[in-house]
């Protein structure tokens, strides 16, 4: 691979390397920013030789890779080359968060909030968007005594990064947008109908299963 474009001094081993370490951000990672957008199609060209490809989004100022579209499936009777990008299974109130969590900043980016364009959020924030969905139980108790873990697989996911201080706050990082997308968010309610159908469902179930246990 070329380390530089000679006519502007751009990096590819730096933007194509960044992207593989993870999601790129403007503000966190400005040369590889700089770099991948000088040379957007040669990274496009070298992706794509691993069967991945390179989404950019400008407006919210992030990079990343994804296995590009059939990539992994069969071609001419041949297995494709295999799956660099994993796909992650998420439990359901991982999930149910991040659903809240982008509900959360579409409302934000709705409202015309400044802040650098940065969603914060409290842990006691986030807490009580679980806690209004959920059934009143004691499944609400042992849900939110979970909500650390929880929180912290979504900062390793790359969605929220924990703020530098004494108080437990987190930023919403923008990549979210790509993850649930508008088409997605816009069956919003539905889901979320759906979401606690499947909580009411669980919660009665082991309500049922502690009834039998103790008989």
């Amino acid at each position: 691979m070329s380390t530089a474009d000679p006519s502007g001094g751009h990096d590819l081993s730096l933007a194509v390397t960044q992207l593989m370490k993870g999601v790129v951000y403007r503000e966190t990672h400005e040369r590889a920013w700089r770099d991948l957008l000088a040379l957007r199609a040669q990274v496009a060209d070298y992706v794509a030789v691993l069967g991945l490809e390179a989404v950019v989004d400008e407006s919210e100022g992030y990079a990343f890779l994804r296995s590009a579209p059939d990539a992994a499936e069969e071609q001419d009777g041949r297995p494709g080359p295999p799956r660099l990008v994993a796909r992650r299974s998420l439990s359901f109130h991982v999930s149910l968060l991040l659903v809240l969590l982008r509900k959360r900043m579409a409302e934000f980016d709705a409202s015309g909030a400044e802040n650098d364009g940065r969603l914060i959020v409290g842990r006691e924030q986030i807490a009580e968007l679980l806690r209004v969905f959920l059934p009143a139980s004691n499944n609400d108790v042992r849900v939110l005594t979970q909500l650390d873990g929880h929180l912290k697989k979504i900062v390793e996911l790359g969605f929220l990064r924990q703020v530098p201080g004494p108080e437990d706050l987190y930023e919403v990082r923008r990549i979210l947008k790509a993850f649930v997308d508008g088409q997605w968010l816009a069956e919003f309610d539905e889901r979320l109908a759906r979401y606690r159908a499947l909580v009411l469902g669980q919660d009665a179930q082991d309500t049922q299963d502690a009834q039998e246990a103790g008989r």
